[in-house]
């Protein structure tokens, strides 16, 4: 059977099945073209719920400026990686603003968060190793620790007595968790599985790409490494990793994903600095305080952005979708691999650029488009 054959079928498969997925073009109708939550999708005009820019700094005047700025003094692209072509003086500014906001000795930057899980992973995870996953953690996390050397427990969703079961007797080990999980929107128990790390002297690693309300987390004693992107409530695009300066330095040393691919590019650095420091200015405080009066809109109390509306099999969330899209929003339906059988899901999210007529405009259309089926995991 030829290549071409054998795809055509896989994709007839793929179609019965409910899971087809293809790429939808949205024109931003924002000054410019810069990104907005208003555009256009299959020639509709839409208010935007799929969008992780969740503080709406990807359309910043600054992040803009500061990537035009970068541009212009070091051109379009890094030229190589790092270790290859030497480094740009932007790239150590960005990770030195990062240690400090983390809390970390040392930031090593990467192309992407992906990469930057499957580096600590791969780097990390050696043959004397075990990892322990959470069995609902991101791709990223579960293709790394498929690539790492090491053995690999995936222990039940957000449960830290598991994880201490599974690390009684390891001389060597790491727990692995997002700490907002990214189709349910629930955080990660942290201080628990870093008091189980601590008993057992294992590394903890926190991927944080979606934490955009971290609190401060009580991880005194336990050794830690945060993972992070750029392209989420930063609005550029990469990823790091943030902890001990010797770590650190041994990703650099030993981190394929680091070692083996170009380096960020001065635009999306520069925009990141830029909107890390609006983050951290009173003008970031009043960004977090509008999207958290955003999310109490659709669902009081919710910890984070991502808010999931479980519609159960994969054609009624893609119809659920396309009967949102025909009201003007834009909410994208999650089915199997991403989520469980059977939990086909609308993806919300929301940012501090939605107005408070959006969210309620929002919240009525999909009263009107799932009726007695809206349900939440």
């Amino acid at each position: 059977m030829s290549w071409e054959r054998w795809a055509r079928e896989r994709n007839l498969e793929i179609l019965a099945s409910g899971r087809w997925r293809q790429i939808r073009d949205f024109e931003p109708s924002g000054a410019g073209g810069v990104e907005t939550v208003e555009g256009v999708v299959e020639g509709r005009s839409v208010v935007s719920f799929a969008s992780n820019d969740y503080l709406g700094l990807a359309s910043h005047p600054d992040t803009i400026a500061a990537a035009r700025d970068a541009v212009e003094r070091w051109g379009t692209g890094a030229g190589s990686a790092r270790l290859i072509a030497g480094s740009r003086s932007l790239h150590g500014e960005l990770e030195r603003s990062l240690a400090t906001w983390k809390a970390a000795e040392r930031a090593l930057l990467f192309p992407t968060g992906f990469a930057a899980n499957l580096g600590v992973l791969t780097a990390l995870g050696t043959g004397d190793t075990l990892i322990c996953s959470d069995e609902l953690n991101h791709a990223s996390i579960v293709d790394g620790c498929r690539a790492a050397a090491a053995r690999v427990k995936v222990y039940p969703h957000s449960d830290p007595d598991a994880v201490d079961r599974m690390l009684k007797g390891e001389s060597r080990a790491i727990v692995v968790t997002d700490a907002v999980f990214s189709m349910d929107g629930d955080v990660a128990p942290l201080e628990d599985l870093a008091e189980v790390c601590r008993r057992h002297g294992a590394l903890l690693v926190i991927d944080e790409a979606h934490s955009v309300f971290g609190s401060a987390l009580d991880l005194t004693g336990t050794e830690v490494l945060r993972v992070g992107t750029l392209s989420k409530f930063l609005g550029s695009s990469g990823g790091f990793v943030a902890g001990p300066g010797s770590l650190i330095d041994l990703l650099i040393n030993t981190a394929r994903s680091f070692i083996f691919t170009t380096a960020s590019s001065p635009a999306d650095i520069g925009a990141a600095l830029a909107a890390l420091q609006i983050l951290r200015s009173n003008e970031g405080g009043a960004l977090l305080d509008r999207l958290r009066a955003n999310i109490d809109l659709l669902r009081p109390g919710h910890p984070s952005p991502i808010i999931p509306i479980v519609v159960g099999d994969e054609d009624a969330a893609v119809t659920a979708t396309a009967e949102l899209l025909e009201r003007g929003f834009f909410v994208p339906a999650i089915r199997p691999p991403s989520v469980p059988r059977g939990s086909s899901r609308l993806r919300i999210t929301m940012s501090a650029a939605h107005t408070t007529e959006q969210v309620e405009g929002l919240v009525g259309a999909l009263d009107e488009a799932l009726g007695e089926r809206k349900s939440h995991s």
